[in-house]
């Protein structure tokens, strides 16, 4: 099952007993930090957990998947997550 925003928003008042909006403010202020800082292009480490890295991508040719026809795509930015090795052991410590 997916984990959600809503079902985090859930989680964090159960956790905290902070009021349903409360929690919620405190999800989406969470988010819009790392958002600002993914679109400033530095990158966002989060201990225990891992690193969203932003990363330039060139301009490089392509094809239309739909056409078959050769074309070229714009440089553009990406973002990447590489988890730490904290959160890699616990993963597969639960799927032994």
């Amino acid at each position: 099952m997916t984990l959600t925003k809503a079902r985090i928003v859930d989680s964090v008042q159960s956790r905290t007993g902070f009021s349903r909006k409360h929690s919620a403010d405190m999800i989406e202020n969470l988010l819009d930090i790392i958002k600002k800082t993914l679109e400033n292009g530095e990158d966002v480490l989060v201990s225990g957990f891992g690193k969203f890295c932003v990363k330039e991508k060139n301009k490089r040719r392509g094809r239309n998947p739909a056409t078959g026809e050769d074309m070229m795509l714009d440089s553009r930015r990406v973002v990447t997550f590489k988890c730490s090795g904290v959160l890699k052991d616990r993963i597969n410590q639960s799927h032994r």
